[in-house]
């Protein structure tokens, strides 16, 4: 069968509960068609780039699927009808990731460095390293 990955958004006042609960329904709807779901991840509320039907924040989830294309048109279906979602997308796969996706991966990079990122494994900036700018003023006058 086909592999999908289907990512959805949903309203920020949502409690965490009720997008569970939008996460199992969608689970149900593929499984009563002869479907799988074989991972769930919940990404949790994360900031929009822009506003969405006037929401700044959305639940993301994300689902790996294992179903022929009748029952993810299906599973869309329903997932437009739903006034809690405000925005879904399905890809086809190759191959679904047995591990961690990237999103849940990025959080624990952040953690091992204190939220600093990647500024660690900077080297020099290539200009020659010059002092700060007054210093260069200071001497530029004499």
């Amino acid at each position: 069968m086909p592999l999908y990955e289907h990512v959805f958004l949903a309203r920020q006042d949502l409690a965490q509960a009720q997008v569970d609960a939008l996460a199992e329904n969608a689970t149900q709807i593929i499984e009563s068609n002869a479907g799988k779901v074989t991972k769930v991840e919940n990404w949790g509320l994360r900031s929009l780039a822009y506003k969405i039907a006037k929401n700044r924040k959305a639940h993301y989830v994300l689902l790996n699927i294992d179903a022929p294309a009748g029952v993810v048109a299906e599973l869309e279906r329903q997932t437009q009808i739903n006034e809690d979602v405000i925005r879904y997308m399905t890809v086809r796969v190759e191959a679904l990731e047995e591990a961690q996706s990237v999103m849940m991966r990025k959080g624990e990079r952040n953690d091992r460095r204190g939220g600093r990122g990647d500024r660690d494994d900077r080297g020099p900036r290539g200009d020659g390293d010059r002092g700060p700018r007054r210093d260069r003023e200071e001497t530029a006058g004499e």
